[in-house]
């Protein structure tokens, strides 16, 4: 530094950097469902639904006002997006990058925030439906998933459950305009996998999503998510 020239102030961060339930949830939700502006500075994360982003803002302790944007579908959707150099190249070093849904493999999450951070991609691109099997008397079918256009992403999110629920699941491929996996768990693994998820009866989590699990849960006839 040349003599006599004071160094800048040093870039202050938005949000704190700071490993809980709550922050990985949030984690989860930009990993499936947010981006990384090209400028290197701002965060956004999109949603037509509100609870979404108050989920979020809340798991990160900011105040970011709500703007308004079209999304792909035509739908009129919520989106928030601030600037934050520091969190922003925290969530690289992490593994979530700019171009994010192709380049994405292997998020570093420490192990014991993986479930709250699943439940967070759960929230942001994961899925759930059922419905009863013709083919066989009183047969009620019920799935849980998750999709990407990251193979990578994909599959080590497969493995981090193998290794930590000891259910295996299977990817599928799918295209509609781009290719896309999704990773599904049948029936006895889902419930598995969602008990797990939901295991913390006070975690945060979107209301739509557990109250459609547990309508499934009722339908089966087993004890629902408290």
């Amino acid at each position: 530094m040349e003599r006599g020239v004071k160094p800048g102030p040093k870039p202050k961060g938005k949000v704190k950097i700071k490993w809980s339930a709550n922050f990985a949830y949030a984690i989860g939700l930009l990993a499936t469902d947010g981006c990384l502006s090209p400028n290197g500075r701002h965060i956004i994360l999109t949603s037509v639904d509100k609870e979404q982003l108050e989920n979020y803002l809340k798991c990160l302790n900011i105040e970011v006002k709500l703007g308004k944007k079209t999304n792909g579908h035509g739908q009129t959707a919520s989106v928030i997006q601030f600037s934050d150099v520091l969190f922003f190249d925290f969530l690289q070093s992490i593994g979530i990058t700019k171009a994010k849904s192709l380049t994405m493999g292997k998020i570093a999450i420490p192990e014991i925030f993986f479930i709250d951070f699943l439940r967070g991609c759960f929230d942001g691109d994961g899925h759930t439906y059922s419905y009863w099997d013709p083919r066989w008397k009183s047969s009620f079918m019920f799935y849980v998933g998750f999709t990407s256009a990251s193979k990578d992403f994909i599959e080590w999110i497969r493995e981090e459950i193998k290794n930590r629920i000891g259910i295996v699941g299977h990817i599928a491929t799918a295209k509609k305009i781009n290719t896309y996996y999704q990773i599904k768990y049948a029936k006895y693994e889902g419930i598995k996998l969602v008990r797990e998820m939901y295991k913390n009866k006070k975690c945060i989590c979107l209301t739509r999503k557990k109250l459609k699990i547990n309508e499934s849960l009722g339908t089966m006839g087993v004890p629902r998510l408290s």
